[in-house]
């Protein structure tokens, strides 16, 4: 399946029904009064989380999505009844914004989660209603409420603990099906990689992150060159990048560390903040380096490169580094889980066993 990770839709919840003037008519009761019902509430547009879906392609060729209407009210006290609820599937990571102003609405975070993003309107008002001890014979009825309607656009960000960064055919794809679950289709060739993939990485007992791993970047993406840094967007709600370095290209001239800036570059021309996210070294296809010459090549990729943070050297293919890699990694996303899961005081007044 093509991987869409973007869509506008329009939505219209149902329209109330109108209320209904009615007078009961019954043999031997002359002054029946008013029996007219309320309309029925129009359906609701709800938008569910589905963890089975990874992308938003049934939006791209279904764009409008309308619930159905509230019946009118009827006579014999008889309300109408509520239009059709419908539900809209999207990825787990989907964010929902107004496509006119481009402000966030919702955003579906969690498997399951379900939000209401149009409001079918209420029913309106029988003469029932108007009924009183001045008015017993009332005339009046109201029409129901137009739903809500709206123009959306939605954003899928894959929801990862892990990014991995790097030129066409560093190794991403070999690195992520060698430490995952994840089976991304390999080859000898650039931009094997068209879509993101999602890999769960299992440490141990109840121990584990989620990787991801885009398509390669080339410079000047932020142009359009190549697949372009759409994908970048993917690697936003990471909490760790790893930037794969491949360490054995199939051309001599070319120079590793400068692939290494341009991506930085790319980068940094994308978002400020991704840039300034954790970010790792991984040398990768070292078993394709002479033994004796891996410590001197890598000691100069990381001299002229300038880095001074962490650096793991593997080889995807053979699985040497992986081990070490992924307990670091695990070790450095549990902390940073731990950060965000520090105790909040509360105010008694709102805790649960405060007194009355």
């Amino acid at each position: 399946m093509k991987f869409v990770d973007e869509a506008f839709i329009d939505i219209a919840a149902g329209d109330g029904g109108n209320g209904c003037v009615s007078f009961r008519h019954e043999k031997y009761k002359e002054f029946g009064g008013p029996n007219g019902g309320d309309g029925g509430r129009g359906g609701h547009v709800f938008a569910v989380a589905d963890p089975n879906l990874n992308t938003l392609v049934d939006f791209r060729y279904s764009r409008r999505h309308e619930a159905k209407r509230g019946e009118h009210g009827m006579g014999s006290d008889m309300f109408g009844a509520a239009g059709d609820d419908i539900t809209l599937k999207m990825p787990v990571g989907t964010i929902i914004s107004d496509a006119e102003t481009g402000e966030v609405l919702y955003e579906l975070l969690n498997p399951g989660d379900v939000i209401t993003i149009a409001k079918g309107g209420d029913g309106g008002f029988g003469n029932m209603r108007f009924k009183s001890a001045i008015n017993r014979a009332p005339r009046q009825k109201t029409p129901g409420w137009p739903g809500e309607r709206k123009s959306l656009k939605l954003e899928l960000k894959v929801l990862a603990d892990v990014g991995l960064l790097g030129m066409p055919n560093a190794g991403k794809s070999t690195l992520i099906s060698a430490v995952s679950n994840a089976r991304p289709k390999i080859a000898d060739y650039p931009f094997t990689t068209l879509h993101p993939n999602l890999g769960v990485v299992r440490v141990g007992p109840e121990q584990s992150f989620v990787i991801a791993d885009i398509p390669g970047l080339i410079e000047g993406a932020s142009e359009g060159a190549g697949l372009g840094h759409q994908f970048l967007r993917h690697l936003q709600r990471t909490r760790l990048l790893l930037h794969v370095i491949d360490m054995a290209p199939f051309d001599d001239s070319v120079d590793p560390v400068a692939q290494a800036k341009a991506i930085v570059e790319e980068l940094r021309k994308y978002d400020a903040e991704l840039h300034a996210k954790p970010r790792w070294l991984v040398l990768n296809k070292l078993d394709m380096v002479p033994e004796q010459e891996r410590a001197a090549r890598v000691k100069d990729f990381v001299k002229r490169f300038k880095w001074k943070g962490p650096v793991f050297e593997i080889s995807a293919l053979t699985r040497e580094g992986c081990e070490a890699l992924i307990h670091a990694i695990y070790k450095h996303v549990r902390a940073e889980q731990q950060a965000l899961m520090a105790p909040v005081e509360i105010d008694p007044r709102f805790a649960g066993d405060a007194p009355e």
